[in-house]
């Protein structure tokens, strides 16, 4: 069936997915939050991140576990995280092997490391996720919708499914010595693993969300592939008028000539996508620093997704190996540039991570709508003007799934699928005749410069 095109064809559109009783509002309509920020960082869980912040504030959220006892019947007593991130494996396997609650198999997480992956940070080390968690809304049930490191967990927020992938990094296909320069469809030579039918894995494919409408070979993909096209949240803000950008690295090749980390490349999210990389969807993707400058000239767009990559920003992702702090200093920074700019008393803030990194969590996830089960619990924190204060939404959800939940329902557009379809829209969390809070204080701490010093990490399926 040919991929129906939802920026060309919205009425088709609305009557087809109705058929699958999602939850739809024919075209756009005004605005409950006139500009939504959503800041992805990198590879934390929620206890991982929000576990000590909530055993202090037992009334918002259940604590980090004082033991933590592991599939073998071993028990750990979760420790204080450096803030060098711990460099834990988080491929699909890990991250399954963690929901086995066997933390202790993964690679980075052994009893030689002292089970480096069963830890948390203090409130005193997050100082501004911590204010903002504190001031605003947490969501305390929110998971990723796969157990996915970062390529699938970026195609997720945009699109609500990694389609055929099951989400692990791509890597250099068989019987080639060269490969890139990205990361999706500019990938060359680089495939991805598939998700298993019936207990059998096809063979891997190139690293693409293909569209053959396009017109071009493959569909954008390096090669010939069975992947197939699906829908994204830009398709939509397109077809119903709503602006965006995705503030991170616009190119692989602006990456490295940025002298960046090369890997966070695979944070823009676009690039998987053909229909984004090879089309005026692309000229949304610009680097992560214009935020900040668009941010302080009211020129932000209704919708901005972004990414702490690009622009000297990779070192504030708080991906396994870099500096919390660092992230938490970047945290603050954009809190700032949204709930304090222009465009504030318009504004609402969701700060949420990619994958969990792979670090400790206590809750199993749930199933997903479209019948999976969700991936590992990470922080997810509503901030802005218009959010209930000192709020806690525990609804069992997926982040990626109520991000695009959310943006539809703001913007009155058709969900894209089951998974946003059927998530908490977050609509609850907004006040209705409180008066806002107080934007809370954001510090920027002096830290040695080797917390801005960049660790890759590709994390390669093999």
């Amino acid at each position: 069936m040919a991929r129906l095109r939802l920026r060309h064809a919205v009425p088709v559109a609305v009557a087809l997915l109705a058929v699958f009783a999602f939850p739809l509002v024919a075209q756009a309509q005004a605005p409950q939050v006139g500009h939504v920020v959503v800041l992805m960082l990198e590879n934390h869980s929620f206890d991982s991140e929000l576990g000590f912040w909530c055993a202090a504030h037992p009334g918002r959220c259940t604590g980090m576990p004082a033991t933590v006892k592991l599939a073998d019947g071993t028990a750990v007593v979760p420790g204080t995280s450096p803030d060098k991130v711990p460099n834990v494996d988080h491929t699909v396997a890990s991250q399954q092997m963690g929901l086995a609650n066997n933390w202790d198999k993964i690679s980075g997480c052994t009893a030689r490391v002292n089970y480096a992956c069963v830890s948390g940070y203090q409130p005193s080390a997050i100082p501004n996720l911590a204010a903002l968690a504190g001031t605003y809304a947490v969501l305390d049930q929110a998971f990723t919708l796969h157990d996915a490191p970062s390529w699938g967990g970026h195609m997720d927020e945009l699109a609500g499914t990694s389609g055929v992938f099951s989400g692990n990094n791509p890597y250099r296909a068989p019987g080639y010595t060269t490969s890139g320069p990205g990361w999706g469809c500019d990938a060359y030579h680089k495939v991805a693993q598939l998700v298993p039918v019936n207990g059998v894995r096809p063979p891997p494919q190139p690293s693409c969300i293909p569209d053959f409408s396009l017109g071009l070979p493959n569909g954008g993909a390096w090669a010939p592939t069975t992947a197939t096209a699906v829908p994204t949240i830009m398709d939509e803000m397109d077809a119903a008028g709503v602006s965006w950008n995705i503030y991170a690295t616009p190119s692989a090749a602006a990456e490295s000539k940025g002298g960046n980390d090369p890997y966070a490349y695979i944070w823009s999210g676009c690039p998987s996508f053909a229909e984004c990389l090879y089309t005026a969807q692309n000229s949304h993707l610009v680097w992560s620093g214009q935020f900040f400058t668009d941010a302080a000239k009211a020129a932000l767009p209704a919708v901005s997704f972004l990414m702490p990559a690009g622009s000297g920003n990779a070192a504030f992702s708080q991906h396994n190996g870099n500096s919390n702090s660092a992230g938490d200093n970047w945290i603050g920074k954009v809190a700032n540039a949204v709930l304090n700019g222009p465009q504030g008393a318009s504004s609402m803030l969701i700060v949420t991570y990619d994958d969990c990194g792979c670090f400790y969590d206590q809750v199993p996830p749930p199933i997903a709508p479209d019948g999976h089960r969700m991936g590992p619990r990470v922080p997810f924190v509503v901030a802005g003007p218009m959010v209930k204060p000192g709020s806690t939404d525990s609804t069992p959800t997926s982040s990626a799934g109520s991000i695009l939940a959310f943006i539809e329902w703001d913007f009155g557009m058709p969900a894209l699928g089951p998974n946003d379809a059927r998530a908490d829209n977050l609509s609850s969390l907004l006040l209705s005749t409180q008066p806002p809070p107080a934007a809370p204080h954001m510090v920027w701490r002096h830290l040695p410069a080797s917390a801005y010093e960049v660790t890759a990490d590709d994390d390669d399926a093999t």
